[in-house]
């Protein structure tokens, strides 16, 4: 060990490393798994817009771009977001760029945060947030929301926010939501607006998943509360891009700009043959997830019937690619200690739910990004372990 080890940044010494992918990689030895375990679309990025990294290659587009994007990026950005969701943003100057929706998260919240700030999380949802919110010296204050259908409330916002009044910066919503695949309607969003539009604080609004809605059209709260919404998005599930790592954020002027400083000290720019792939998914792949959505649609359908059998109940999951099931009565309700136990009795692949802090505790996440022989593999892996569980019990 290094002797300077103990002098690096102690916010960053105090983080751990990443839950989800720690597990991940510990059960991924035990032979014959099958792994319902991670977010990554099994689809291939669509032919046409592979071809056009490859032009852009071929062209010797291979030098740095604005900080912000290409223009022709921003452009085609910006026209899907008005044509699909009714967003308004100038690509010129609300408009940026990002590696990937994570790249946009970190850049917002480190432009935004203070030390001593507070950021209202509403639980379960995926923690990525919270050791970036940390790095910044605020604080996460976590709303559970497992006991209303995994919404937040106008009432738990707002109570949130009397309890740490004064110092409130921003709430962050997630839908349709990582890990419950529950979204937020029209109705539910401006009940949150007219709470949010009382205070100086932003909405942070990751609405990756945006594509992959099933019931009825999604609705940005970009459209709702403008001037007071960050809203991010890309391209990696929508177009099967995850690893183009091309994500974006879009929002009023002037906080975009200072966000654009921190995603511009931190990549300088990104790789110019990605841009030129996202722009054509963006401009001529308008529809390219309408066919992984009616086979993701089809895949939920098997894995909620088949789980239903199993003793195991959830939240309707009308969004993004994942189920959160609660654990029948009977089993380990410990959701780390079920999953192991599941992995190497039953060779099934679970995320436990208390990864997704408070509210996931007894429930798992099941990914269905995943071929539909090895969901139906693992739902009868997952019926015979839960029916030996209560012979073994009797």
């Amino acid at each position: 060990m290094s002797k300077l080890s103990d002098k690096m940044n102690k916010r960053v010494a105090a983080l751990t490393p990443a839950a989800i992918l720690t597990f991940n990689q510990k059960i991924s030895t035990i032979p014959d798994i099958v792994k319902l375990t991670l977010g990554e679309p099994d689809f291939n990025t669509p032919e046409h817009v592979k071809q056009a990294a490859v032009k852009a290659i071929d062209d010797n587009k291979s030098h740095y771009t604005n900080s912000r994007g290409t223009d022709g990026l921003r452009q085609a950005a910006a026209g899907f977001l008005h044509k699909k969701y009714g967003l308004n943003y100038d690509p010129a100057t609300q408009v940026l760029m990002t590696a990937g929706a994570t790249g946009a998260i970190y850049s917002s919240l480190t432009a935004m945060l203070n030390p001593g700030d507070t950021v209202i999380i509403p639980t379960p949802i995926f923690p990525l947030y919270v050791p970036i919110v940390l790095l910044a010296g605020a604080k996460p204050v976590f709303v559970d929301t497992s006991d209303n259908g995994f919404v937040l409330s106008p009432e738990k916002l707002q109570a949130a926010i009397d309890a740490n009044k004064g110092t409130v910066k921003a709430v962050i919503l997630n839908f349709p939501n990582n890990p419950t695949g529950v979204t937020y309607h029209q109705d539910d969003l401006q009940k949150l607006a007219d709470v949010i539009s009382k205070y100086d604080m932003i909405c942070l609004s990751d609405e990756i998943y945006s594509e992959l809605t099933y019931d009825g059209t999604h609705v940005s709260m970009g459209t709702i509360l403008p001037e007071q919404t960050l809203v991010m998005n890309g391209v990696s599930k929508s177009h099967a891009m995850t690893g183009w790592r091309i994500g974006m954020i879009c929002g009023p002027e002037d906080i975009i700009s200072e966000v654009a400083k921190v995603s511009e000290f931190t990549i300088t720019s990104l790789a110019t043959n990605t841009q030129a792939a996202a722009e054509e998914a963006f401009k001529n792949g308008m529809d390219d997830a309408l066919p992984m959505k009616k086979e993701y649609l089809a895949r939920r359908d098997l894995l909620v019937a088949g789980l239903a059998k199993a003793g195991f109940t959830c939240p309707n999951p009308n969004g993004a690619f994942y189920v959160f099931a609660k654990i029948p009565e009977g089993l380990n309700q410990n959701s780390e200690a079920f999953c192991y136990e599941l992995a190497k009795e039953a060779k099934v692949a679970l995320i436990p739910g208390s990864y997704f802090l408070p509210g996931g505790e007894g429930y798992v996440r099941i990914s269905y990004a995943a071929s539909e022989e090895n969901l139906k593999k693992a739902v009868e892996r997952i019926q015979k372990y839960v029916a030996s569980k209560s012979i073994s019990e009797k």
